[in-house]
């Protein structure tokens, strides 16, 4: 619920300073193509907070996966699953972050710059992640 709290208030923002028109400039399409990256990889916040409840699930309950599957290395799988939810959780809170400081009528060309940028890593990091959790395997962990 926070997260969409603070989602609305950057997007209420931003929505709010392009309506100024003394402000179209290069900072603020600076701030629009930060806006836009953000709305590409904004959709995939509930997936990943799904994920994420999906991998604390399974590794609060991994000796019943063991009897489920008496195969299961649970040593390696707490490694390998507590690496991605560190990463989903790394990814989630990048966002945010950068959602609770973004500031989207900052005029400074260079302030601007850097957040495309760091929303263009963030989008890059979201990929990363999704592939990692492609690589997971994660529907393979039922009892």
């Amino acid at each position: 619920m926070r997260k969409l709290i603070l989602f609305g208030s950057v997007c209420s923002l931003a929505f709010a300073s392009c309506q100024n028109p003394q402000v179209h400039n290069n900072d603020q399409k600076l701030a629009e193509q930060a806006i836009a990256i953000h709305d590409e990889i904004m959709p995939q916040m509930p997936h990943l907070d799904k994920i994420e409840l999906k991998l604390d699930t399974i590794l609060n309950d991994l000796a019943g996966y063991k009897a489920a599957n008496p195969a299961l290395d649970t040593a390696k799988t707490r490694v390998e699953l507590s690496a991605l939810r560190d990463s989903v959780t790394a990814a989630t809170n990048n966002m945010n972050d950068w959602m609770m400081n973004f500031e989207p009528e900052n005029e400074n060309e260079d302030y601007q710059k850097k957040q495309v940028e760091h929303v263009t890593a963030m989008k890059a990091q979201f990929e990363r992640v999704h592939e990692q959790i492609k690589n997971s395997h994660l529907e393979n962990y039922k009892k």
